[in-house]
């Protein structure tokens, strides 16, 4: 029986369809010298079926939610400057 699947935009709610270019997002660290100089930082990337599975990755429909996504990230950096990456 063939596994059905859907994805919804992180940002705006459209359901993808199969063949939607759509893009992938999440946060990572930029490791400084010393714990205390790690700096949170965001990935973004085409779609891939199995990194959409990932914990933690945003999907996004395009452009657009992708542009949004990014700056209510940046936001969040500005309200917490001092911010660093959570360790794990």
């Amino acid at each position: 029986m063939a596994r059905s699947e859907s994805f919804q935009c992180d940002v705006c709610g459209s359901q993808k369809n199969h063949n939607d270019l759509w893009w992938l997002a999440w946060t990572d660290c930029f490791e400084g010298i010393s714990p205390g100089d790690d700096q949170p930082l965001i990935k973004l990337t085409r779609w891939q079926q199995r990194q959409a599975h990932e914990e933690g990755v945003k999907h996004l429909c395009g452009a657009r939610c992708a542009g949004t996504l990014i700056d209510r990230w940046m936001t969040a950096q500005h309200e917490d400057p001092s911010a660093h990456c959570e360790s794990v």
